[in-house]
């Protein structure tokens, strides 16, 4: 009789015992699942803040430069020996590529740009990395000032005369803004993780030790 009280104790001991693991796995599964989910949204605001500063940096010395200096109606300001500010309407891309004279032609690059942001934005509904997220955002936030500009101007306001006679390809005379330079440091941030080594992947960590105390 003694024998089989302590073969049932020892049974209501061990079943206690699997509750409290099988608690902890569902806990550590939860937790896991939580995971991915608190490193998308991390992105996404550093995203939304990258994107909300370059466009209203953007936008913000647009205005500057327009409605308060007056450019259009001043010469050339000289800031160093290779920067002025001037102003140029840019009524295509970069360099004036894809130059759009009718208002069709501006609808194309609005379209355009709206497919790009989409196109970036769907990117960055499904990355964790930081790093990305901050590039995907600025260009988001760079193409979008630039837009805004079409769609009031009919062309892009550029402001920043870069000139050199340095060997450096196009950007030894080139004209941009604030947004262009959003634009170019997002799309360097993401050649620069494409080509970035990464760390082996740490192996899976190894199933939690559980202490067992008997009590007899």
């Amino acid at each position: 009789m003694r024998a089989l009280l302590e073969d049932f104790a020892a049974g209501r001991r061990r079943r206690g015992i699997s509750g409290r693991d099988a608690a902890r796995r569902r806990s550590a599964a939860r937790t896991e699942g939580a995971r991915p989910v608190a490193l998308k949204t991390r992105a996404r605001l550093i995203a939304a803040a990258a994107a909300g500063i370059a466009f209203a940096a953007d936008q913000i010395s647009k205005f500057w430069i327009i409605d308060i200096l007056g450019i259009e109606d001043r010469p050339p300001i000289r800031l160093t020996p290779f920067l002025d500010i001037v102003l140029a309407w840019n009524p295509g891309i970069s360099y004036s590529l894809l130059r759009a004279e009718t208002p069709l032609g501006m609808l194309g690059l609005l379209a355009l740009a709206a497919l790009a942001v989409g196109v970036l934005g769907a990117w960055l509904w499904t990355t964790t990395d930081r790093a990305t997220a901050l590039a995907l955002g600025m260009i988001m936030g760079g193409a979008l000032g630039n837009a805004l500009d079409r769609a009031r101007y009919g062309a892009v306001a550029d402001f920043l005369h870069l000139h050199t006679t340095l060997p450096v390809g196009p950007l030894a005379n080139y004209v941009f803004n604030i947004a262009d330079a959003a634009i170019v440091a997002g799309v360097a941030v993401l050649l620069y993780e494409s080509v970035r080594p990464r760390p082996a992947n740490p192996p899976p960590d190894a199933a939690p030790t559980i202490r067992r105390e008997w009590k007899g």
